[in-house]
Protein backbone atom coordinates (compact mmCIF):
# COMPACT_ATOMS: atom_id res chain seq x y z
CA UNK A 1 0.00 0.00 0.00
CA UNK A 2 1.43 3.12 -1.28
CA UNK A 3 1.29 5.74 1.23
CA UNK A 4 1.89 9.68 1.82
CA UNK A 5 2.78 11.87 5.37
CA UNK A 6 0.02 14.63 4.54
CA UNK A 7 -3.49 13.88 4.36
CA UNK A 8 -6.69 16.47 3.72
CA UNK A 9 -7.09 17.82 6.98
CA UNK A 10 -10.47 17.47 8.68
CA UNK A 11 -12.94 20.40 9.59
CA UNK A 12 -10.69 22.44 6.98
CA UNK A 13 -11.60 25.82 6.86
CA UNK A 14 -10.16 27.71 4.47
CA UNK A 15 -10.83 31.45 6.08
CA UNK A 16 -9.66 30.57 8.91
CA UNK A 17 -6.31 29.43 7.90
CA UNK A 18 -5.86 32.42 5.77
CA UNK A 19 -6.87 34.44 8.63
CA UNK A 20 -3.92 32.72 11.31
CA UNK A 21 -1.44 32.98 7.96
CA UNK A 22 -2.09 36.98 7.55
CA UNK A 23 -1.92 37.63 11.13
CA UNK A 24 1.63 35.17 11.44
CA UNK A 25 2.80 37.21 8.06
CA UNK A 26 1.75 41.03 8.93
CA UNK A 27 3.13 40.62 12.76
CA UNK A 28 6.17 42.75 13.60
CA UNK A 29 8.07 39.17 13.47
CA UNK A 30 7.29 36.61 11.37
CA UNK A 31 5.29 33.65 13.53
CA UNK A 32 7.15 30.59 11.67
CA UNK A 33 5.37 27.91 13.87
CA UNK A 34 2.34 29.37 12.83
CA UNK A 35 2.82 28.77 9.20
CA UNK A 36 4.48 25.55 9.85
CA UNK A 37 1.74 24.37 11.75
CA UNK A 38 -1.33 25.49 8.88
CA UNK A 39 0.91 24.72 5.82
CA UNK A 40 2.33 21.30 6.41
CA UNK A 41 -0.72 19.80 8.04
CA UNK A 42 -3.42 20.62 5.03
CA UNK A 43 -2.94 19.05 1.56
CA UNK A 44 -2.30 20.90 -1.93
CA UNK A 45 -5.85 21.33 -2.90
CA UNK A 46 -6.32 22.69 0.24
CA UNK A 47 -3.42 24.97 0.42
CA UNK A 48 -4.73 26.46 -2.71
CA UNK A 49 -8.00 27.19 -1.40
CA UNK A 50 -6.26 28.94 1.78
CA UNK A 51 -3.83 31.08 -1.08
CA UNK A 52 -7.78 31.79 -2.27
CA UNK A 53 -9.02 32.85 0.50
CA UNK A 54 -5.66 34.78 1.59
CA UNK A 55 -6.15 36.96 -2.01
CA UNK A 56 -9.48 37.61 -1.33
CA UNK A 57 -9.20 38.53 2.23
CA UNK A 58 -6.10 40.61 2.18
CA UNK A 59 -5.35 41.86 -2.05
CA UNK A 60 -1.70 40.58 -1.67
CA UNK A 61 -0.75 36.70 -2.91
CA UNK A 62 0.42 34.53 -0.23
CA UNK A 63 3.61 33.59 -2.33
CA UNK A 64 4.57 36.63 -2.95
CA UNK A 65 4.32 37.70 1.06
CA UNK A 66 6.33 34.16 1.82
CA UNK A 67 8.83 34.70 -0.02
CA UNK A 68 9.43 38.61 1.23
CA UNK A 69 9.13 37.37 4.96
CA UNK A 70 11.14 34.62 5.18
CA UNK A 71 14.72 33.28 4.01
CA UNK A 72 16.95 30.64 3.13
CA UNK A 73 15.82 27.22 3.45
CA UNK A 74 13.16 27.52 5.46
CA UNK A 75 11.97 29.70 2.27
CA UNK A 76 12.07 27.40 0.18
CA UNK A 77 10.47 24.63 2.16
CA UNK A 78 7.00 26.89 2.69
CA UNK A 79 6.96 28.41 -0.74
CA UNK A 80 7.37 24.58 -2.26
CA UNK A 81 4.32 23.48 -0.30
CA UNK A 82 2.20 26.26 -2.13
CA UNK A 83 2.81 25.07 -5.59
CA UNK A 84 0.09 22.77 -7.24
CA UNK A 85 1.93 19.42 -7.95
CA UNK A 86 2.93 19.56 -11.82
CA UNK A 87 4.07 23.66 -11.11
CA UNK A 88 6.47 22.39 -8.35
CA UNK A 89 7.99 19.97 -10.46
CA UNK A 90 8.14 22.28 -13.71
CA UNK A 91 9.65 25.23 -11.36
CA UNK A 92 12.69 22.79 -9.85
CA UNK A 93 13.27 21.41 -13.62
CA UNK A 94 13.56 24.88 -14.74
CA UNK A 95 16.06 26.45 -12.33
CA UNK A 96 17.83 23.18 -12.89
CA UNK A 97 17.63 23.64 -16.32
CA UNK A 98 18.86 27.83 -16.55
CA UNK A 99 20.63 28.02 -13.00
CA UNK A 100 24.29 28.89 -13.04
CA UNK A 101 25.28 25.04 -13.42
CA UNK A 102 22.53 22.69 -15.18
CA UNK A 103 21.51 20.13 -12.05
CA UNK A 104 21.73 17.07 -13.83
CA UNK A 105 20.57 14.62 -10.62
CA UNK A 106 17.49 16.96 -10.46
CA UNK A 107 16.24 16.20 -14.28
CA UNK A 108 17.04 12.82 -13.34
CA UNK A 109 15.29 12.37 -10.39
CA UNK A 110 12.40 13.97 -12.29
CA UNK A 111 12.11 12.49 -15.39
CA UNK A 112 12.92 9.08 -14.58
CA UNK A 113 10.03 8.85 -11.85
CA UNK A 114 7.06 10.32 -13.10
CA UNK A 115 4.34 8.58 -15.13
CA UNK A 116 2.83 9.66 -18.48
CA UNK A 117 0.18 12.05 -17.28
CA UNK A 118 2.25 13.47 -14.80
CA UNK A 119 5.20 14.59 -17.53
CA UNK A 120 1.81 15.74 -19.43
CA UNK A 121 0.85 17.87 -16.42
CA UNK A 122 4.43 18.94 -15.70
CA UNK A 123 4.75 20.13 -19.05
CA UNK A 124 1.73 22.10 -19.58
CA UNK A 125 2.79 23.88 -16.41
CA UNK A 126 6.74 24.73 -17.66
CA UNK A 127 4.93 26.39 -21.07
CA UNK A 128 2.28 28.29 -18.79
CA UNK A 129 5.06 29.51 -15.94
CA UNK A 130 7.88 29.97 -18.49
CA UNK A 131 6.69 30.41 -21.67
CA UNK A 132 9.11 27.66 -22.76
CA UNK A 133 8.99 24.06 -24.18
CA UNK A 134 10.61 21.55 -21.37
CA UNK A 135 11.64 19.73 -24.37
CA UNK A 136 13.59 22.52 -25.88
CA UNK A 137 15.55 23.22 -23.07
CA UNK A 138 16.25 19.90 -22.03
CA UNK A 139 17.97 19.72 -26.00
CA UNK A 140 19.71 23.04 -25.85
CA UNK A 141 20.90 23.10 -22.03
CA UNK A 142 22.35 18.83 -21.44
CA UNK A 143 24.12 16.68 -24.37
CA UNK A 144 24.99 13.36 -25.69
CA UNK A 145 23.15 10.26 -24.87
CA UNK A 146 22.15 12.07 -21.35
CA UNK A 147 19.76 14.29 -23.47
CA UNK A 148 18.73 11.86 -25.92
CA UNK A 149 16.73 9.75 -22.93
CA UNK A 150 15.96 13.10 -20.88
CA UNK A 151 13.88 14.21 -24.79
CA UNK A 152 12.81 10.64 -24.83
CA UNK A 153 11.32 10.42 -21.06
CA UNK A 154 10.25 13.85 -21.79
CA UNK A 155 7.90 12.45 -24.22
CA UNK A 156 5.79 10.63 -21.33
CA UNK A 157 4.87 7.68 -23.94
CA UNK A 158 5.92 4.96 -21.81
CA UNK A 159 3.36 1.84 -23.04
CA UNK A 160 0.75 1.76 -19.73
CA UNK A 161 -0.08 -1.90 -18.30
CA UNK A 162 0.83 -4.18 -21.70
CA UNK A 163 2.74 -6.81 -21.19
CA UNK A 164 4.79 -9.55 -23.54
CA UNK A 165 6.49 -12.44 -22.16
CA UNK A 166 7.43 -13.26 -25.45
CA UNK A 167 9.30 -10.35 -26.67
CA UNK A 168 10.71 -9.98 -22.85
CA UNK A 169 13.50 -12.62 -23.59
CA UNK A 170 14.54 -10.11 -27.08
CA UNK A 171 14.12 -7.09 -25.46
CA UNK A 172 17.08 -8.73 -22.63
CA UNK A 173 18.98 -9.60 -25.33
CA UNK A 174 19.35 -6.53 -27.02
CA UNK A 175 20.18 -4.60 -23.56
CA UNK A 176 22.92 -7.21 -23.00
CA UNK A 177 24.40 -6.75 -26.39
CA UNK A 178 24.05 -3.06 -26.13
CA UNK A 179 26.22 -3.64 -22.42
CA UNK A 180 28.74 -5.56 -24.21
CA UNK A 181 29.28 -3.14 -27.67
CA UNK A 182 28.57 -0.21 -26.39
CA UNK A 183 28.17 1.52 -29.41
CA UNK A 184 26.26 4.88 -30.24
CA UNK A 185 23.47 2.37 -31.81
CA UNK A 186 23.01 0.20 -28.98
CA UNK A 187 22.99 3.07 -26.61
CA UNK A 188 19.87 4.34 -28.39
CA UNK A 189 18.63 0.77 -28.27
CA UNK A 190 19.01 0.44 -24.59
CA UNK A 191 17.56 3.73 -24.02
CA UNK A 192 14.47 3.09 -26.42
CA UNK A 193 14.07 0.57 -24.12
CA UNK A 194 13.93 1.57 -21.10
CA UNK A 195 11.85 4.66 -21.55
CA UNK A 196 9.18 3.12 -23.78
CA UNK A 197 8.03 0.05 -22.34
CA UNK A 198 5.55 -0.91 -19.99
CA UNK A 199 7.04 -0.99 -16.33
CA UNK A 200 5.36 -4.66 -16.46
CA UNK A 201 7.29 -5.42 -19.38
CA UNK A 202 10.59 -4.35 -17.93
CA UNK A 203 10.22 -6.47 -14.67
CA UNK A 204 10.28 -9.26 -17.02
CA UNK A 205 13.25 -7.96 -19.52
CA UNK A 206 15.38 -7.37 -16.38
CA UNK A 207 14.13 -11.16 -15.22
CA UNK A 208 14.98 -12.55 -18.67
CA UNK A 209 18.54 -10.34 -18.67
CA UNK A 210 19.48 -12.00 -15.60
CA UNK A 211 19.10 -15.34 -16.77
CA UNK A 212 21.09 -14.69 -20.16
CA UNK A 213 23.97 -12.89 -18.55
CA UNK A 214 23.82 -14.41 -15.13
CA UNK A 215 24.19 -10.26 -13.49
CA UNK A 216 21.82 -7.95 -12.53
CA UNK A 217 21.13 -5.08 -14.77
CA UNK A 218 21.94 -2.48 -12.45
CA UNK A 219 25.28 -4.28 -12.29
CA UNK A 220 25.60 -4.52 -16.18
CA UNK A 221 24.90 -1.16 -16.83
CA UNK A 222 27.46 1.01 -13.97
CA UNK A 223 30.16 -1.81 -15.40
CA UNK A 224 29.81 -0.79 -18.95
CA UNK A 225 28.62 3.20 -18.90
CA UNK A 226 30.08 6.21 -17.05
CA UNK A 227 28.58 9.52 -15.92
CA UNK A 228 25.32 11.48 -15.92
CA UNK A 229 24.20 8.74 -18.69
CA UNK A 230 24.93 6.04 -16.36
CA UNK A 231 23.04 7.17 -13.61
CA UNK A 232 20.24 7.98 -15.53
CA UNK A 233 20.00 4.22 -16.75
CA UNK A 234 19.66 2.89 -13.09
CA UNK A 235 17.65 5.86 -12.03
CA UNK A 236 15.29 4.60 -14.37
CA UNK A 237 15.85 0.35 -13.37
CA UNK A 238 15.47 1.29 -9.82
CA UNK A 239 12.20 3.50 -10.47
CA UNK A 240 10.30 0.41 -12.45
CA UNK A 241 11.40 -1.78 -9.73
CA UNK A 242 10.67 0.29 -6.40
CA UNK A 243 10.44 4.03 -6.78
CA UNK A 244 9.94 4.32 -2.76
CA UNK A 245 13.59 2.46 -2.70
CA UNK A 246 15.16 5.13 -5.08
CA UNK A 247 13.89 8.53 -3.08
CA UNK A 248 15.16 6.92 0.27
CA UNK A 249 18.41 6.04 -1.88
CA UNK A 250 18.43 9.47 -2.83
CA UNK A 251 17.77 11.00 0.68
CA UNK A 252 20.77 9.34 1.84
CA UNK A 253 22.95 10.63 -0.69
CA UNK A 254 21.47 13.69 -0.69
CA UNK A 255 22.15 13.91 3.29
CA UNK A 256 25.13 11.95 4.25
CA UNK A 257 27.06 12.23 0.39
CA UNK A 258 26.98 15.81 -0.15
CA UNK A 259 27.29 17.26 3.49
CA UNK A 260 23.27 17.73 3.41
CA UNK A 261 22.05 18.80 -0.34
CA UNK A 262 18.90 20.86 0.97
CA UNK A 263 17.74 21.13 -2.28
CA UNK A 264 17.34 17.12 -3.21
CA UNK A 265 16.09 16.71 0.33
CA UNK A 266 13.38 19.60 0.25
CA UNK A 267 12.30 18.72 -3.66
CA UNK A 268 11.59 14.91 -2.97
CA UNK A 269 9.79 15.58 0.64
CA UNK A 270 7.86 18.37 -0.50
CA UNK A 271 7.31 15.86 -4.21
CA UNK A 272 6.54 12.69 -2.54
CA UNK A 273 4.62 13.93 0.71
CA UNK A 274 1.30 12.62 -0.94
CA UNK A 275 2.60 10.07 -2.70
CA UNK A 276 4.75 7.69 -1.31
CA UNK A 277 6.74 9.58 1.37
CA UNK A 278 5.32 6.98 4.59
CA UNK A 279 6.72 4.13 2.26
CA UNK A 280 10.51 5.83 1.44
CA UNK A 281 10.29 6.12 5.23
CA UNK A 282 9.99 3.12 5.72
CA UNK A 283 12.60 2.33 3.46
CA UNK A 284 14.98 4.33 4.66
CA UNK A 285 15.16 2.78 7.99
CA UNK A 286 15.36 -1.36 6.94
CA UNK A 287 18.56 -0.05 4.59
CA UNK A 288 20.02 2.22 6.49
CA UNK A 289 19.13 1.01 9.94
CA UNK A 290 18.46 5.52 11.54
CA UNK A 291 15.17 6.98 10.45
CA UNK A 292 14.99 9.95 7.91
CA UNK A 293 13.07 11.54 11.20
CA UNK A 294 16.60 10.74 12.93
CA UNK A 295 18.64 12.00 10.28
CA UNK A 296 17.17 14.85 9.15
CA UNK A 297 17.36 16.14 12.86
CA UNK A 298 21.00 15.79 13.06
CA UNK A 299 21.24 17.81 10.10
CA UNK A 300 19.20 20.43 10.08
CA UNK A 301 18.46 23.08 12.56
CA UNK A 302 15.69 26.00 13.66
CA UNK A 303 12.43 26.45 11.87
CA UNK A 304 13.96 25.02 8.87
CA UNK A 305 14.25 21.79 10.63
CA UNK A 306 11.07 21.77 12.20
CA UNK A 307 9.35 22.07 8.92
CA UNK A 308 11.22 19.12 7.23
CA UNK A 309 10.21 16.96 9.85
CA UNK A 310 6.40 17.67 10.65
CA UNK A 311 5.98 16.63 6.47
CA UNK A 312 8.28 13.93 7.10
CA UNK A 313 5.45 13.17 9.69
CA UNK A 314 7.84 10.98 12.20
CA UNK A 315 7.08 8.32 14.91
CA UNK A 316 7.62 8.38 18.28
CA UNK A 317 10.76 5.59 17.50
CA UNK A 318 11.88 7.58 15.06
CA UNK A 319 13.29 10.52 17.75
Amino acid sequence: QIQGTIFPAPNFNPVMDAQSLGGALQGISCEKDVLIDVLTQRCNSQRLMIAEAYRDMYGRDLITDLKENLSHHFKEVMVGLMYPPASYDAHELWHALKGVDTEERCLIDILASRSNMEIFQMKEAYSMQYNNDLQQDIDSETSGHFRDTLMNLAQGTRMEGYADPSAAAQDAMILWEACQQKTGEHKNMLQMILCNKSYQQLWMVFQEFQNISGQDIVDAINECYDGYFQELLVAIVLCIRDKPSYFAYRLYNAIHDYGFHNKTVIRILIARSEIDLMNIRQRYKERYGKSLFHDIKHFASGHYESALLAICAGDAEDY
